[in-house]
């Protein structure tokens, strides 16, 4: 806090020299003694790299965040916790990225070789963000609630109680991903028929969410004239829409009726009726609403 408090250079480097010196004479707190030749390094490194760089820097100088922003503006920060034996070893790497980001390492390399790596990783990665961000920016995504930059499921939705779970691949965002619709079976069967009888349509060439609504001949409601609040039902068991993170993903499959459930709610509601039948993990029985024959897997 006190070295994010300093107004330019001049000041952040008197609070750093205040800072060593406690450090230094407080080793017992680190896990680690750090030597002298530690800090004078590490402080090195990051003048080179650039301070306008570095986004946080805690009092021990044990864990150092960078930030950048790649070639579309968006921000990221790369987390760096350093042990005692740097440079000789590499620190290690904390991002919000799909992949795994393993960096090269030699004991000549400094700061400024692991932000580069950062830099190119950003970049091999901008197709897969690209897309996401339409998707995000142009429908209604029902799940993750707030998506991180790493995740690559997205639950969107296309009209009352019907969505779609995709799975995207980082490395190949512009092709066809797993898709998992949920909604009622009336509604959900002939989006999969479309799928899979337009599946040789998908053009690489074209957005990943252009390739959907032309193989499924849909147009995604959109943000700017639709409500979330249309989609976001409350599950018919417990009245909530969110619980332990997840929403309603279960439908009645009678057109009358159409209530969502959490898949969790729907089982353990199931469980507890006489009438109902277990055949391995899948129980059926009857809907609350409307007493139509529903099914429910343990961990669908």
């Amino acid at each position: 806090q006190r070295l994010q408090s300093c107004l330019d250079l001049v000041s952040f480097m008197m609070e750093l020299k205040t800072v060593l010196e406690i450090a230094l004479k407080n080793t017992q707190d680190l896990h680690i003694a750090r030597p002298p030749e530690y800090y004078s390094c590490l402080v090195r490194d990051l003048e080179i790299l650039g301070w306008n760089k570095v986004s946080y820097v805690d009092t021990g100088l044990a864990t150092v965040k960078l930030k950048a922003e790649d070639s579309c503006g968006r921000q990221h920060l790369i987390t760096l916790k350093l042990n005692a034996k740097y440079p000789t070893e590499p620190p290690d790497c904390l991002v919000d990225f799909p992949v795994q980001f393993a960096i090269s390492w030699m004991p000549q390399n400094s700061l400024i070789d692991i932000f580069n790596q950062f830099l190119a990783a950003l970049e091999s990665l901008k197709e897969f963000w690209d897309a996401m961000d339409e998707i995000d920016g142009k429908t209604w995504v029902l799940e993750p609630e707030n998506p991180t930059r790493g995740a690559t499921r997205r639950r969107i939705a296309i009209g009352n109680n019907v969505s779609v779970n995709i799975e995207v691949d980082p490395r190949h965002p512009n092709m066809l991903p797993d898709c998992y619709f949920l909604g009622a079976d009336h509604v959900v069967n002939p989006l999969r028929i479309k799928l899979n009888n337009n599946m040789h349509l998908w053009d690489p060439e074209i957005s990943l969410l252009q390739n959907l609504k032309e193989l499924l001949e849909i147009d995604f409601p959109s943000r700017a004239v639709i409500e979330k609040s249309d989609f976001a039902k409350d599950c018919g068991i417990c009245y909530a829409y969110r619980l332990d993170g997840t929403t309603p993903d279960q439908v009645c499959d009678d057109p009358r009726c159409g209530q969502p459930f959490h898949q969790t709610c729907l089982y353990e509601w199931l469980q507890g009726l006489p009438s109902s039948r277990q055949s391995f993990n899948v129980i059926f029985g009857e809907c609350p609403y409307c007493n139509k024959v529903r099914k429910s897997n343990e961990n669908e």
